[in-house]
This record gives C-alpha cells, structure tokens and sequence, in this order.
C-alpha cells in the first residue's frame, strides 16, 4: 500500500508517526510521574508541562519536516524525472543539479551518468537519422507517384479502421468528412456493401467490386477491394475518384501499417497507451470566463500510436459573435475584422466533434477548454462524452505536484521549444502540448502505467491542481 504513495507524502507520514511516537513517550512518562505526587499544584504543573511539550514536539518536528521536504524530498523527486526525461522522452538539456546541492554526490552523479547516456544516445541518433532521411527520401518519391496516379487508394484493417491513406483519397474522404488515421470507415460510407464485399474477399482472397455510398447517401463510388497478401485488412481502390477531385490538391501519404492489427472491442481502461488515439486540442477566447466568454480559434492536431501525425491537423477561426476585447488581441493577434465572416462556434465546434471522435482528448487544463464547448453541446446537436487527458495532470504525476505545470514550464522541463509567433495560437499551442503528451507517454510507460486506466488513476490524485488553476 505505502509504495503506491509519493516519497513525499510517504516521508511526511514518516515524520507523523514520529511526532506521535515523540508525544506518547512523553505522555506516559509525565503520566507516570504524575502518579507518585500527591501536591495538587505539582499536578497542574505536570499538565502545563505536557502540554508545552506537545506543542514544542510538533513544532520541532514540523519544521524540520519542511526542512527535509524541500532540501531532500523535493530535490530527489525532480531528479528522478529529469533522469526519466532523458531516459524515456529524449530530453538531452543540461541537468539543475544546484536544486540537489543538499543531496552530496547523487546529483552530480546523475549527471555523469545523464552525459554519457546522451553521448551514447546522439551517436545512436546520427546513425538512426542517416537512415531515417533515406528513407524519408524513398516516402516522397513514393508519394509523388501515388499523387500522379489519377485514383484514389486507402488500405483499412480488418475491423475497417483506416490505416493510410494517399493525397487523392484524402480528398475523396474529405467530401464526406475530415480524413483520419484509424476512423473507422463507418464515418464515411454506409457498412453494409462494405461489408458484404469484406466477407466475399476473405472467403474467396480474389479481387471484388462493389459500390459505396457515403454516411449521408448523396454520393456513390465504384471500388475494387484487393488482399494485402499475407497481411490483415484490404485495399480500397475509388475508380471514379479522378473526375471528382482537383488535382492540385495533393496530400502527403498518411499511414501507420501497426493499426493493421489494432485490437477491436477491448474495454478503454485496459488499452495500453500506445493503441490509444489521440487528439490534442487548444483554444483561443474573448476572455477568461467560460460562463459567458467566446471561443475565437479552435487548434487540433491527432496523435496515433505515439507520434504526431502531420497531415492531420485542424485550424478553425471562429466569429464569438460579440467584439473581440482588446486585451485578449493583444494576446492571441485575432481581431473582429479576422472572424467576420468565420463560422460561429454551432459549425466550428461540430467539425472539432467529428475530428476528435473516437479518441481521447487531450489538452492542457482541460476544464476550463471544455467548459466552452460543453456550454454550446446543444447549440452544436452533439455530447462531449470523449474521455479526457489533462497535460497538467500529467506534468504533475511525472514532475510532482509542488513544480509548476504551465505549458511553458512544461515544455522547458521537457526540451521543446514553442516558436514565439506560434505562442498563444491555438494551432502553436496545441502543437506544443502534442509534443508534451508525446515525450510523456513513455515517461509513463517507465513508471508502471502503461494503460489508459492506470494513467487516469494516477491523475486523479492531483485533481486539486485543476481546482486551484481555475
């Protein structure tokens, strides 16, 4: 039971049983003593002195606890996570080892250690982006190919979750909703010609045609369903995508081949991190109170399998429908003239909704993010049931709970750099906190929690940071 509490909260406890241990000894000497006098003046002088005792032992005891707590439970704490940070997250930043001065030699140790694992980990690196930008090179020739071809293609999983997606079905896709990584084909096409012409090619392992009709039943595509040979799952050929799409549209290759064997029906809490699918958002408002403030940008951007991905992003102005403050300008650079003609937060907030459906949101002090857009949930026809991730909540269980956990101290604790323009935009700022949740996860992973459950119980005992952030 004890090893699931903080060292923290663990030495405290520590310094509480020893204060109670100090004021029974005590007790029962005075008690002893007060049994063998007979002078009732002697008596109250005996209850005087405990009394002065108890308040001395507790004092005494107290102090030298906060003494401990900041010189030693403290220092020890923030030197385990940045040990962790450049051991799991690739943080390679020079480590604050004044903050430990108290500890004798385990600070600068670490970072000896610390060093040489970095001089290890860059020569391991410069060989892995040697061969990474190799292949990189091979991905655009790849993708400059699947562009020139005038149809579009998408490979999908067995549980018809997409897996990758080229520039020319991005667009397809787009005419019906925004394309995504592992959405499930369900959101796009009506299931039951797909369906039927799954269990024909699993049967038969041979070519099969069929007809698909979009989620809304205004538009039908001709497609051809193809095996991936030994692999699970299916290709999807549009043959009628060339007249449908503008061709100066390209999109880059989007795909992830592990979602090709993504587990299906698994219960939310026993998912490991890593098949988790997230989207990390931002906001930018007229003003601080979501009880009557506006949202005026809404950021996103997709997070699957543990990385970023690129050509999944949103960037939503929004019209608040009441002028702009100028003193929120002067934060976030978007004036009325820049939403005057912007969706209002009925539309923009539905296609965030449709964007981060099926996945975990995540953003950093979510409440007060949500609290916006739960305020227009009926405005929008839809419910913001999503599960949540609370960066600032995380911060807190990696860091500990007396660090600071704004997003700027987040990212200097973890090595990311927000470029000054894109500070206080959605978009910049939801970019920043994806890279903080991305750095984190195997920070988490290291520390025992490697499924959704195990995470949200953990942040669960920092709640109280939230209540007083907002």
């Amino acid at each position: 039971m004890l090893t699931r509490l903080s060292l923290r909260l663990r030495i405290f406890l520590f310094f509480c049983l020893l204060a109670v241990g100090g004021l029974a000894v005590s007790s029962l000497a005075l008690w002893i003593s007060y049994r063998r006098v007979a002078d009732p003046e002697l008596v109250n002088a005996f209850i005087f002195a405990e009394i002065l005792m108890a308040f001395g032992f507790v004092a005494l005891i107290a102090a030298v606890w906060l003494l401990f707590d900041d010189n030693v439970a403290k220092p020890i704490e923030r030197l385990s996570a940045e040990l962790r940070a450049r051991a799991h997250a690739g943080v390679n930043r020079e480590m604050d080892v004044q903050a430990a001065r108290y500890l004798g030699d385990l600070a600068p140790a670490a970072a000896g250690l610390a060093d040489q694992l970095s001089e290890k980990t860059m020569s391991v690196a410069e060989a892995v982006a040697a061969e990474t930008a190799h292949l990189a090179a091979e991905k655009q020739k790849l993708t400059a190919l699947l562009t020139d071809i005038p149809v579009a293609m998408l490979l999908a999983s067995p549980t018809h979750k997409i897996v990758l997606y080229d520039g020319q079905a991005a667009e397809v896709l787009a005419q019906i909703s925004h394309p995504r990584l592992n959405a499930s084909m369900s959101e796009y096409f009506q299931m039951g010609p797909l369906e039927q012409a799954f269990s024909k090619l699993t049967k038969t392992g041979l070519e099969v045609g069929c007809t698909l009709t979009s989620i809304d039943g205004t538009q039908n595509y001709m497609t051809r369903m193809k095996p991936l040979g030994d692999a699970p799952g299916y290709m999807l050929i549009f043959d009628d995508s060339a007249t449908n799409i503008a061709p100066e549209a390209a999109r880059p290759l989007v795909y992830d081949f592990a979602l090709l064997n993504s587990a299906a029906n698994k219960e939310l809490r026993t998912l490991d991190l890593r098949e988790l699918c997230f989207v990390v958002f931002d906001t930018e408002t007229t003003g601080l109170l979501p009880h009557k403030d506006e949202i005026v940008q809404i950021g996103a951007v997709r997070v699957v399998n543990g990385r970023i991905i690129e050509g999944e992003r949103l960037d939503i102005l929004v019209n608040p429908g009441m002028p702009i403050p100028a003193a929120s300008t002067k934060v976030h650079k978007i004036t009325d003239n820049m939403v005057s003609g912007a969706p209002g937060i009925a539309e923009a907030g539905k296609v965030f909704h449709q964007f981060a459906q099926d996945a975990v949101i995540v953003a950093h002090n979510a409440p007060f993010d949500m609290a916006f857009l739960r305020r227009h949930a009926t405005r929008m026809g839809v419910e913001w049931n999503h599960p949540i991730l609370d960066t600032v909540l995380l911060s807190a269980v990696l860091f500990g709970a007396s660090d600071t956990h704004t997003l700027d101290a987040v990212c200097d604790r973890l090595d990311i750099t927000i470029p000054p323009e894109l500070r206080h935009t959605a978009l910049g700022d939801a970019v920043a906190t994806a890279d903080a949740l991305v750095r984190m996860l195997p920070m988490l992973e290291a520390r025992g929690m490697t499924t959704f459950g195990a995470v949200i119980e953990a942040t669960r005992q920092h709640g109280r940071l939230l209540e007083d952030l907002n």
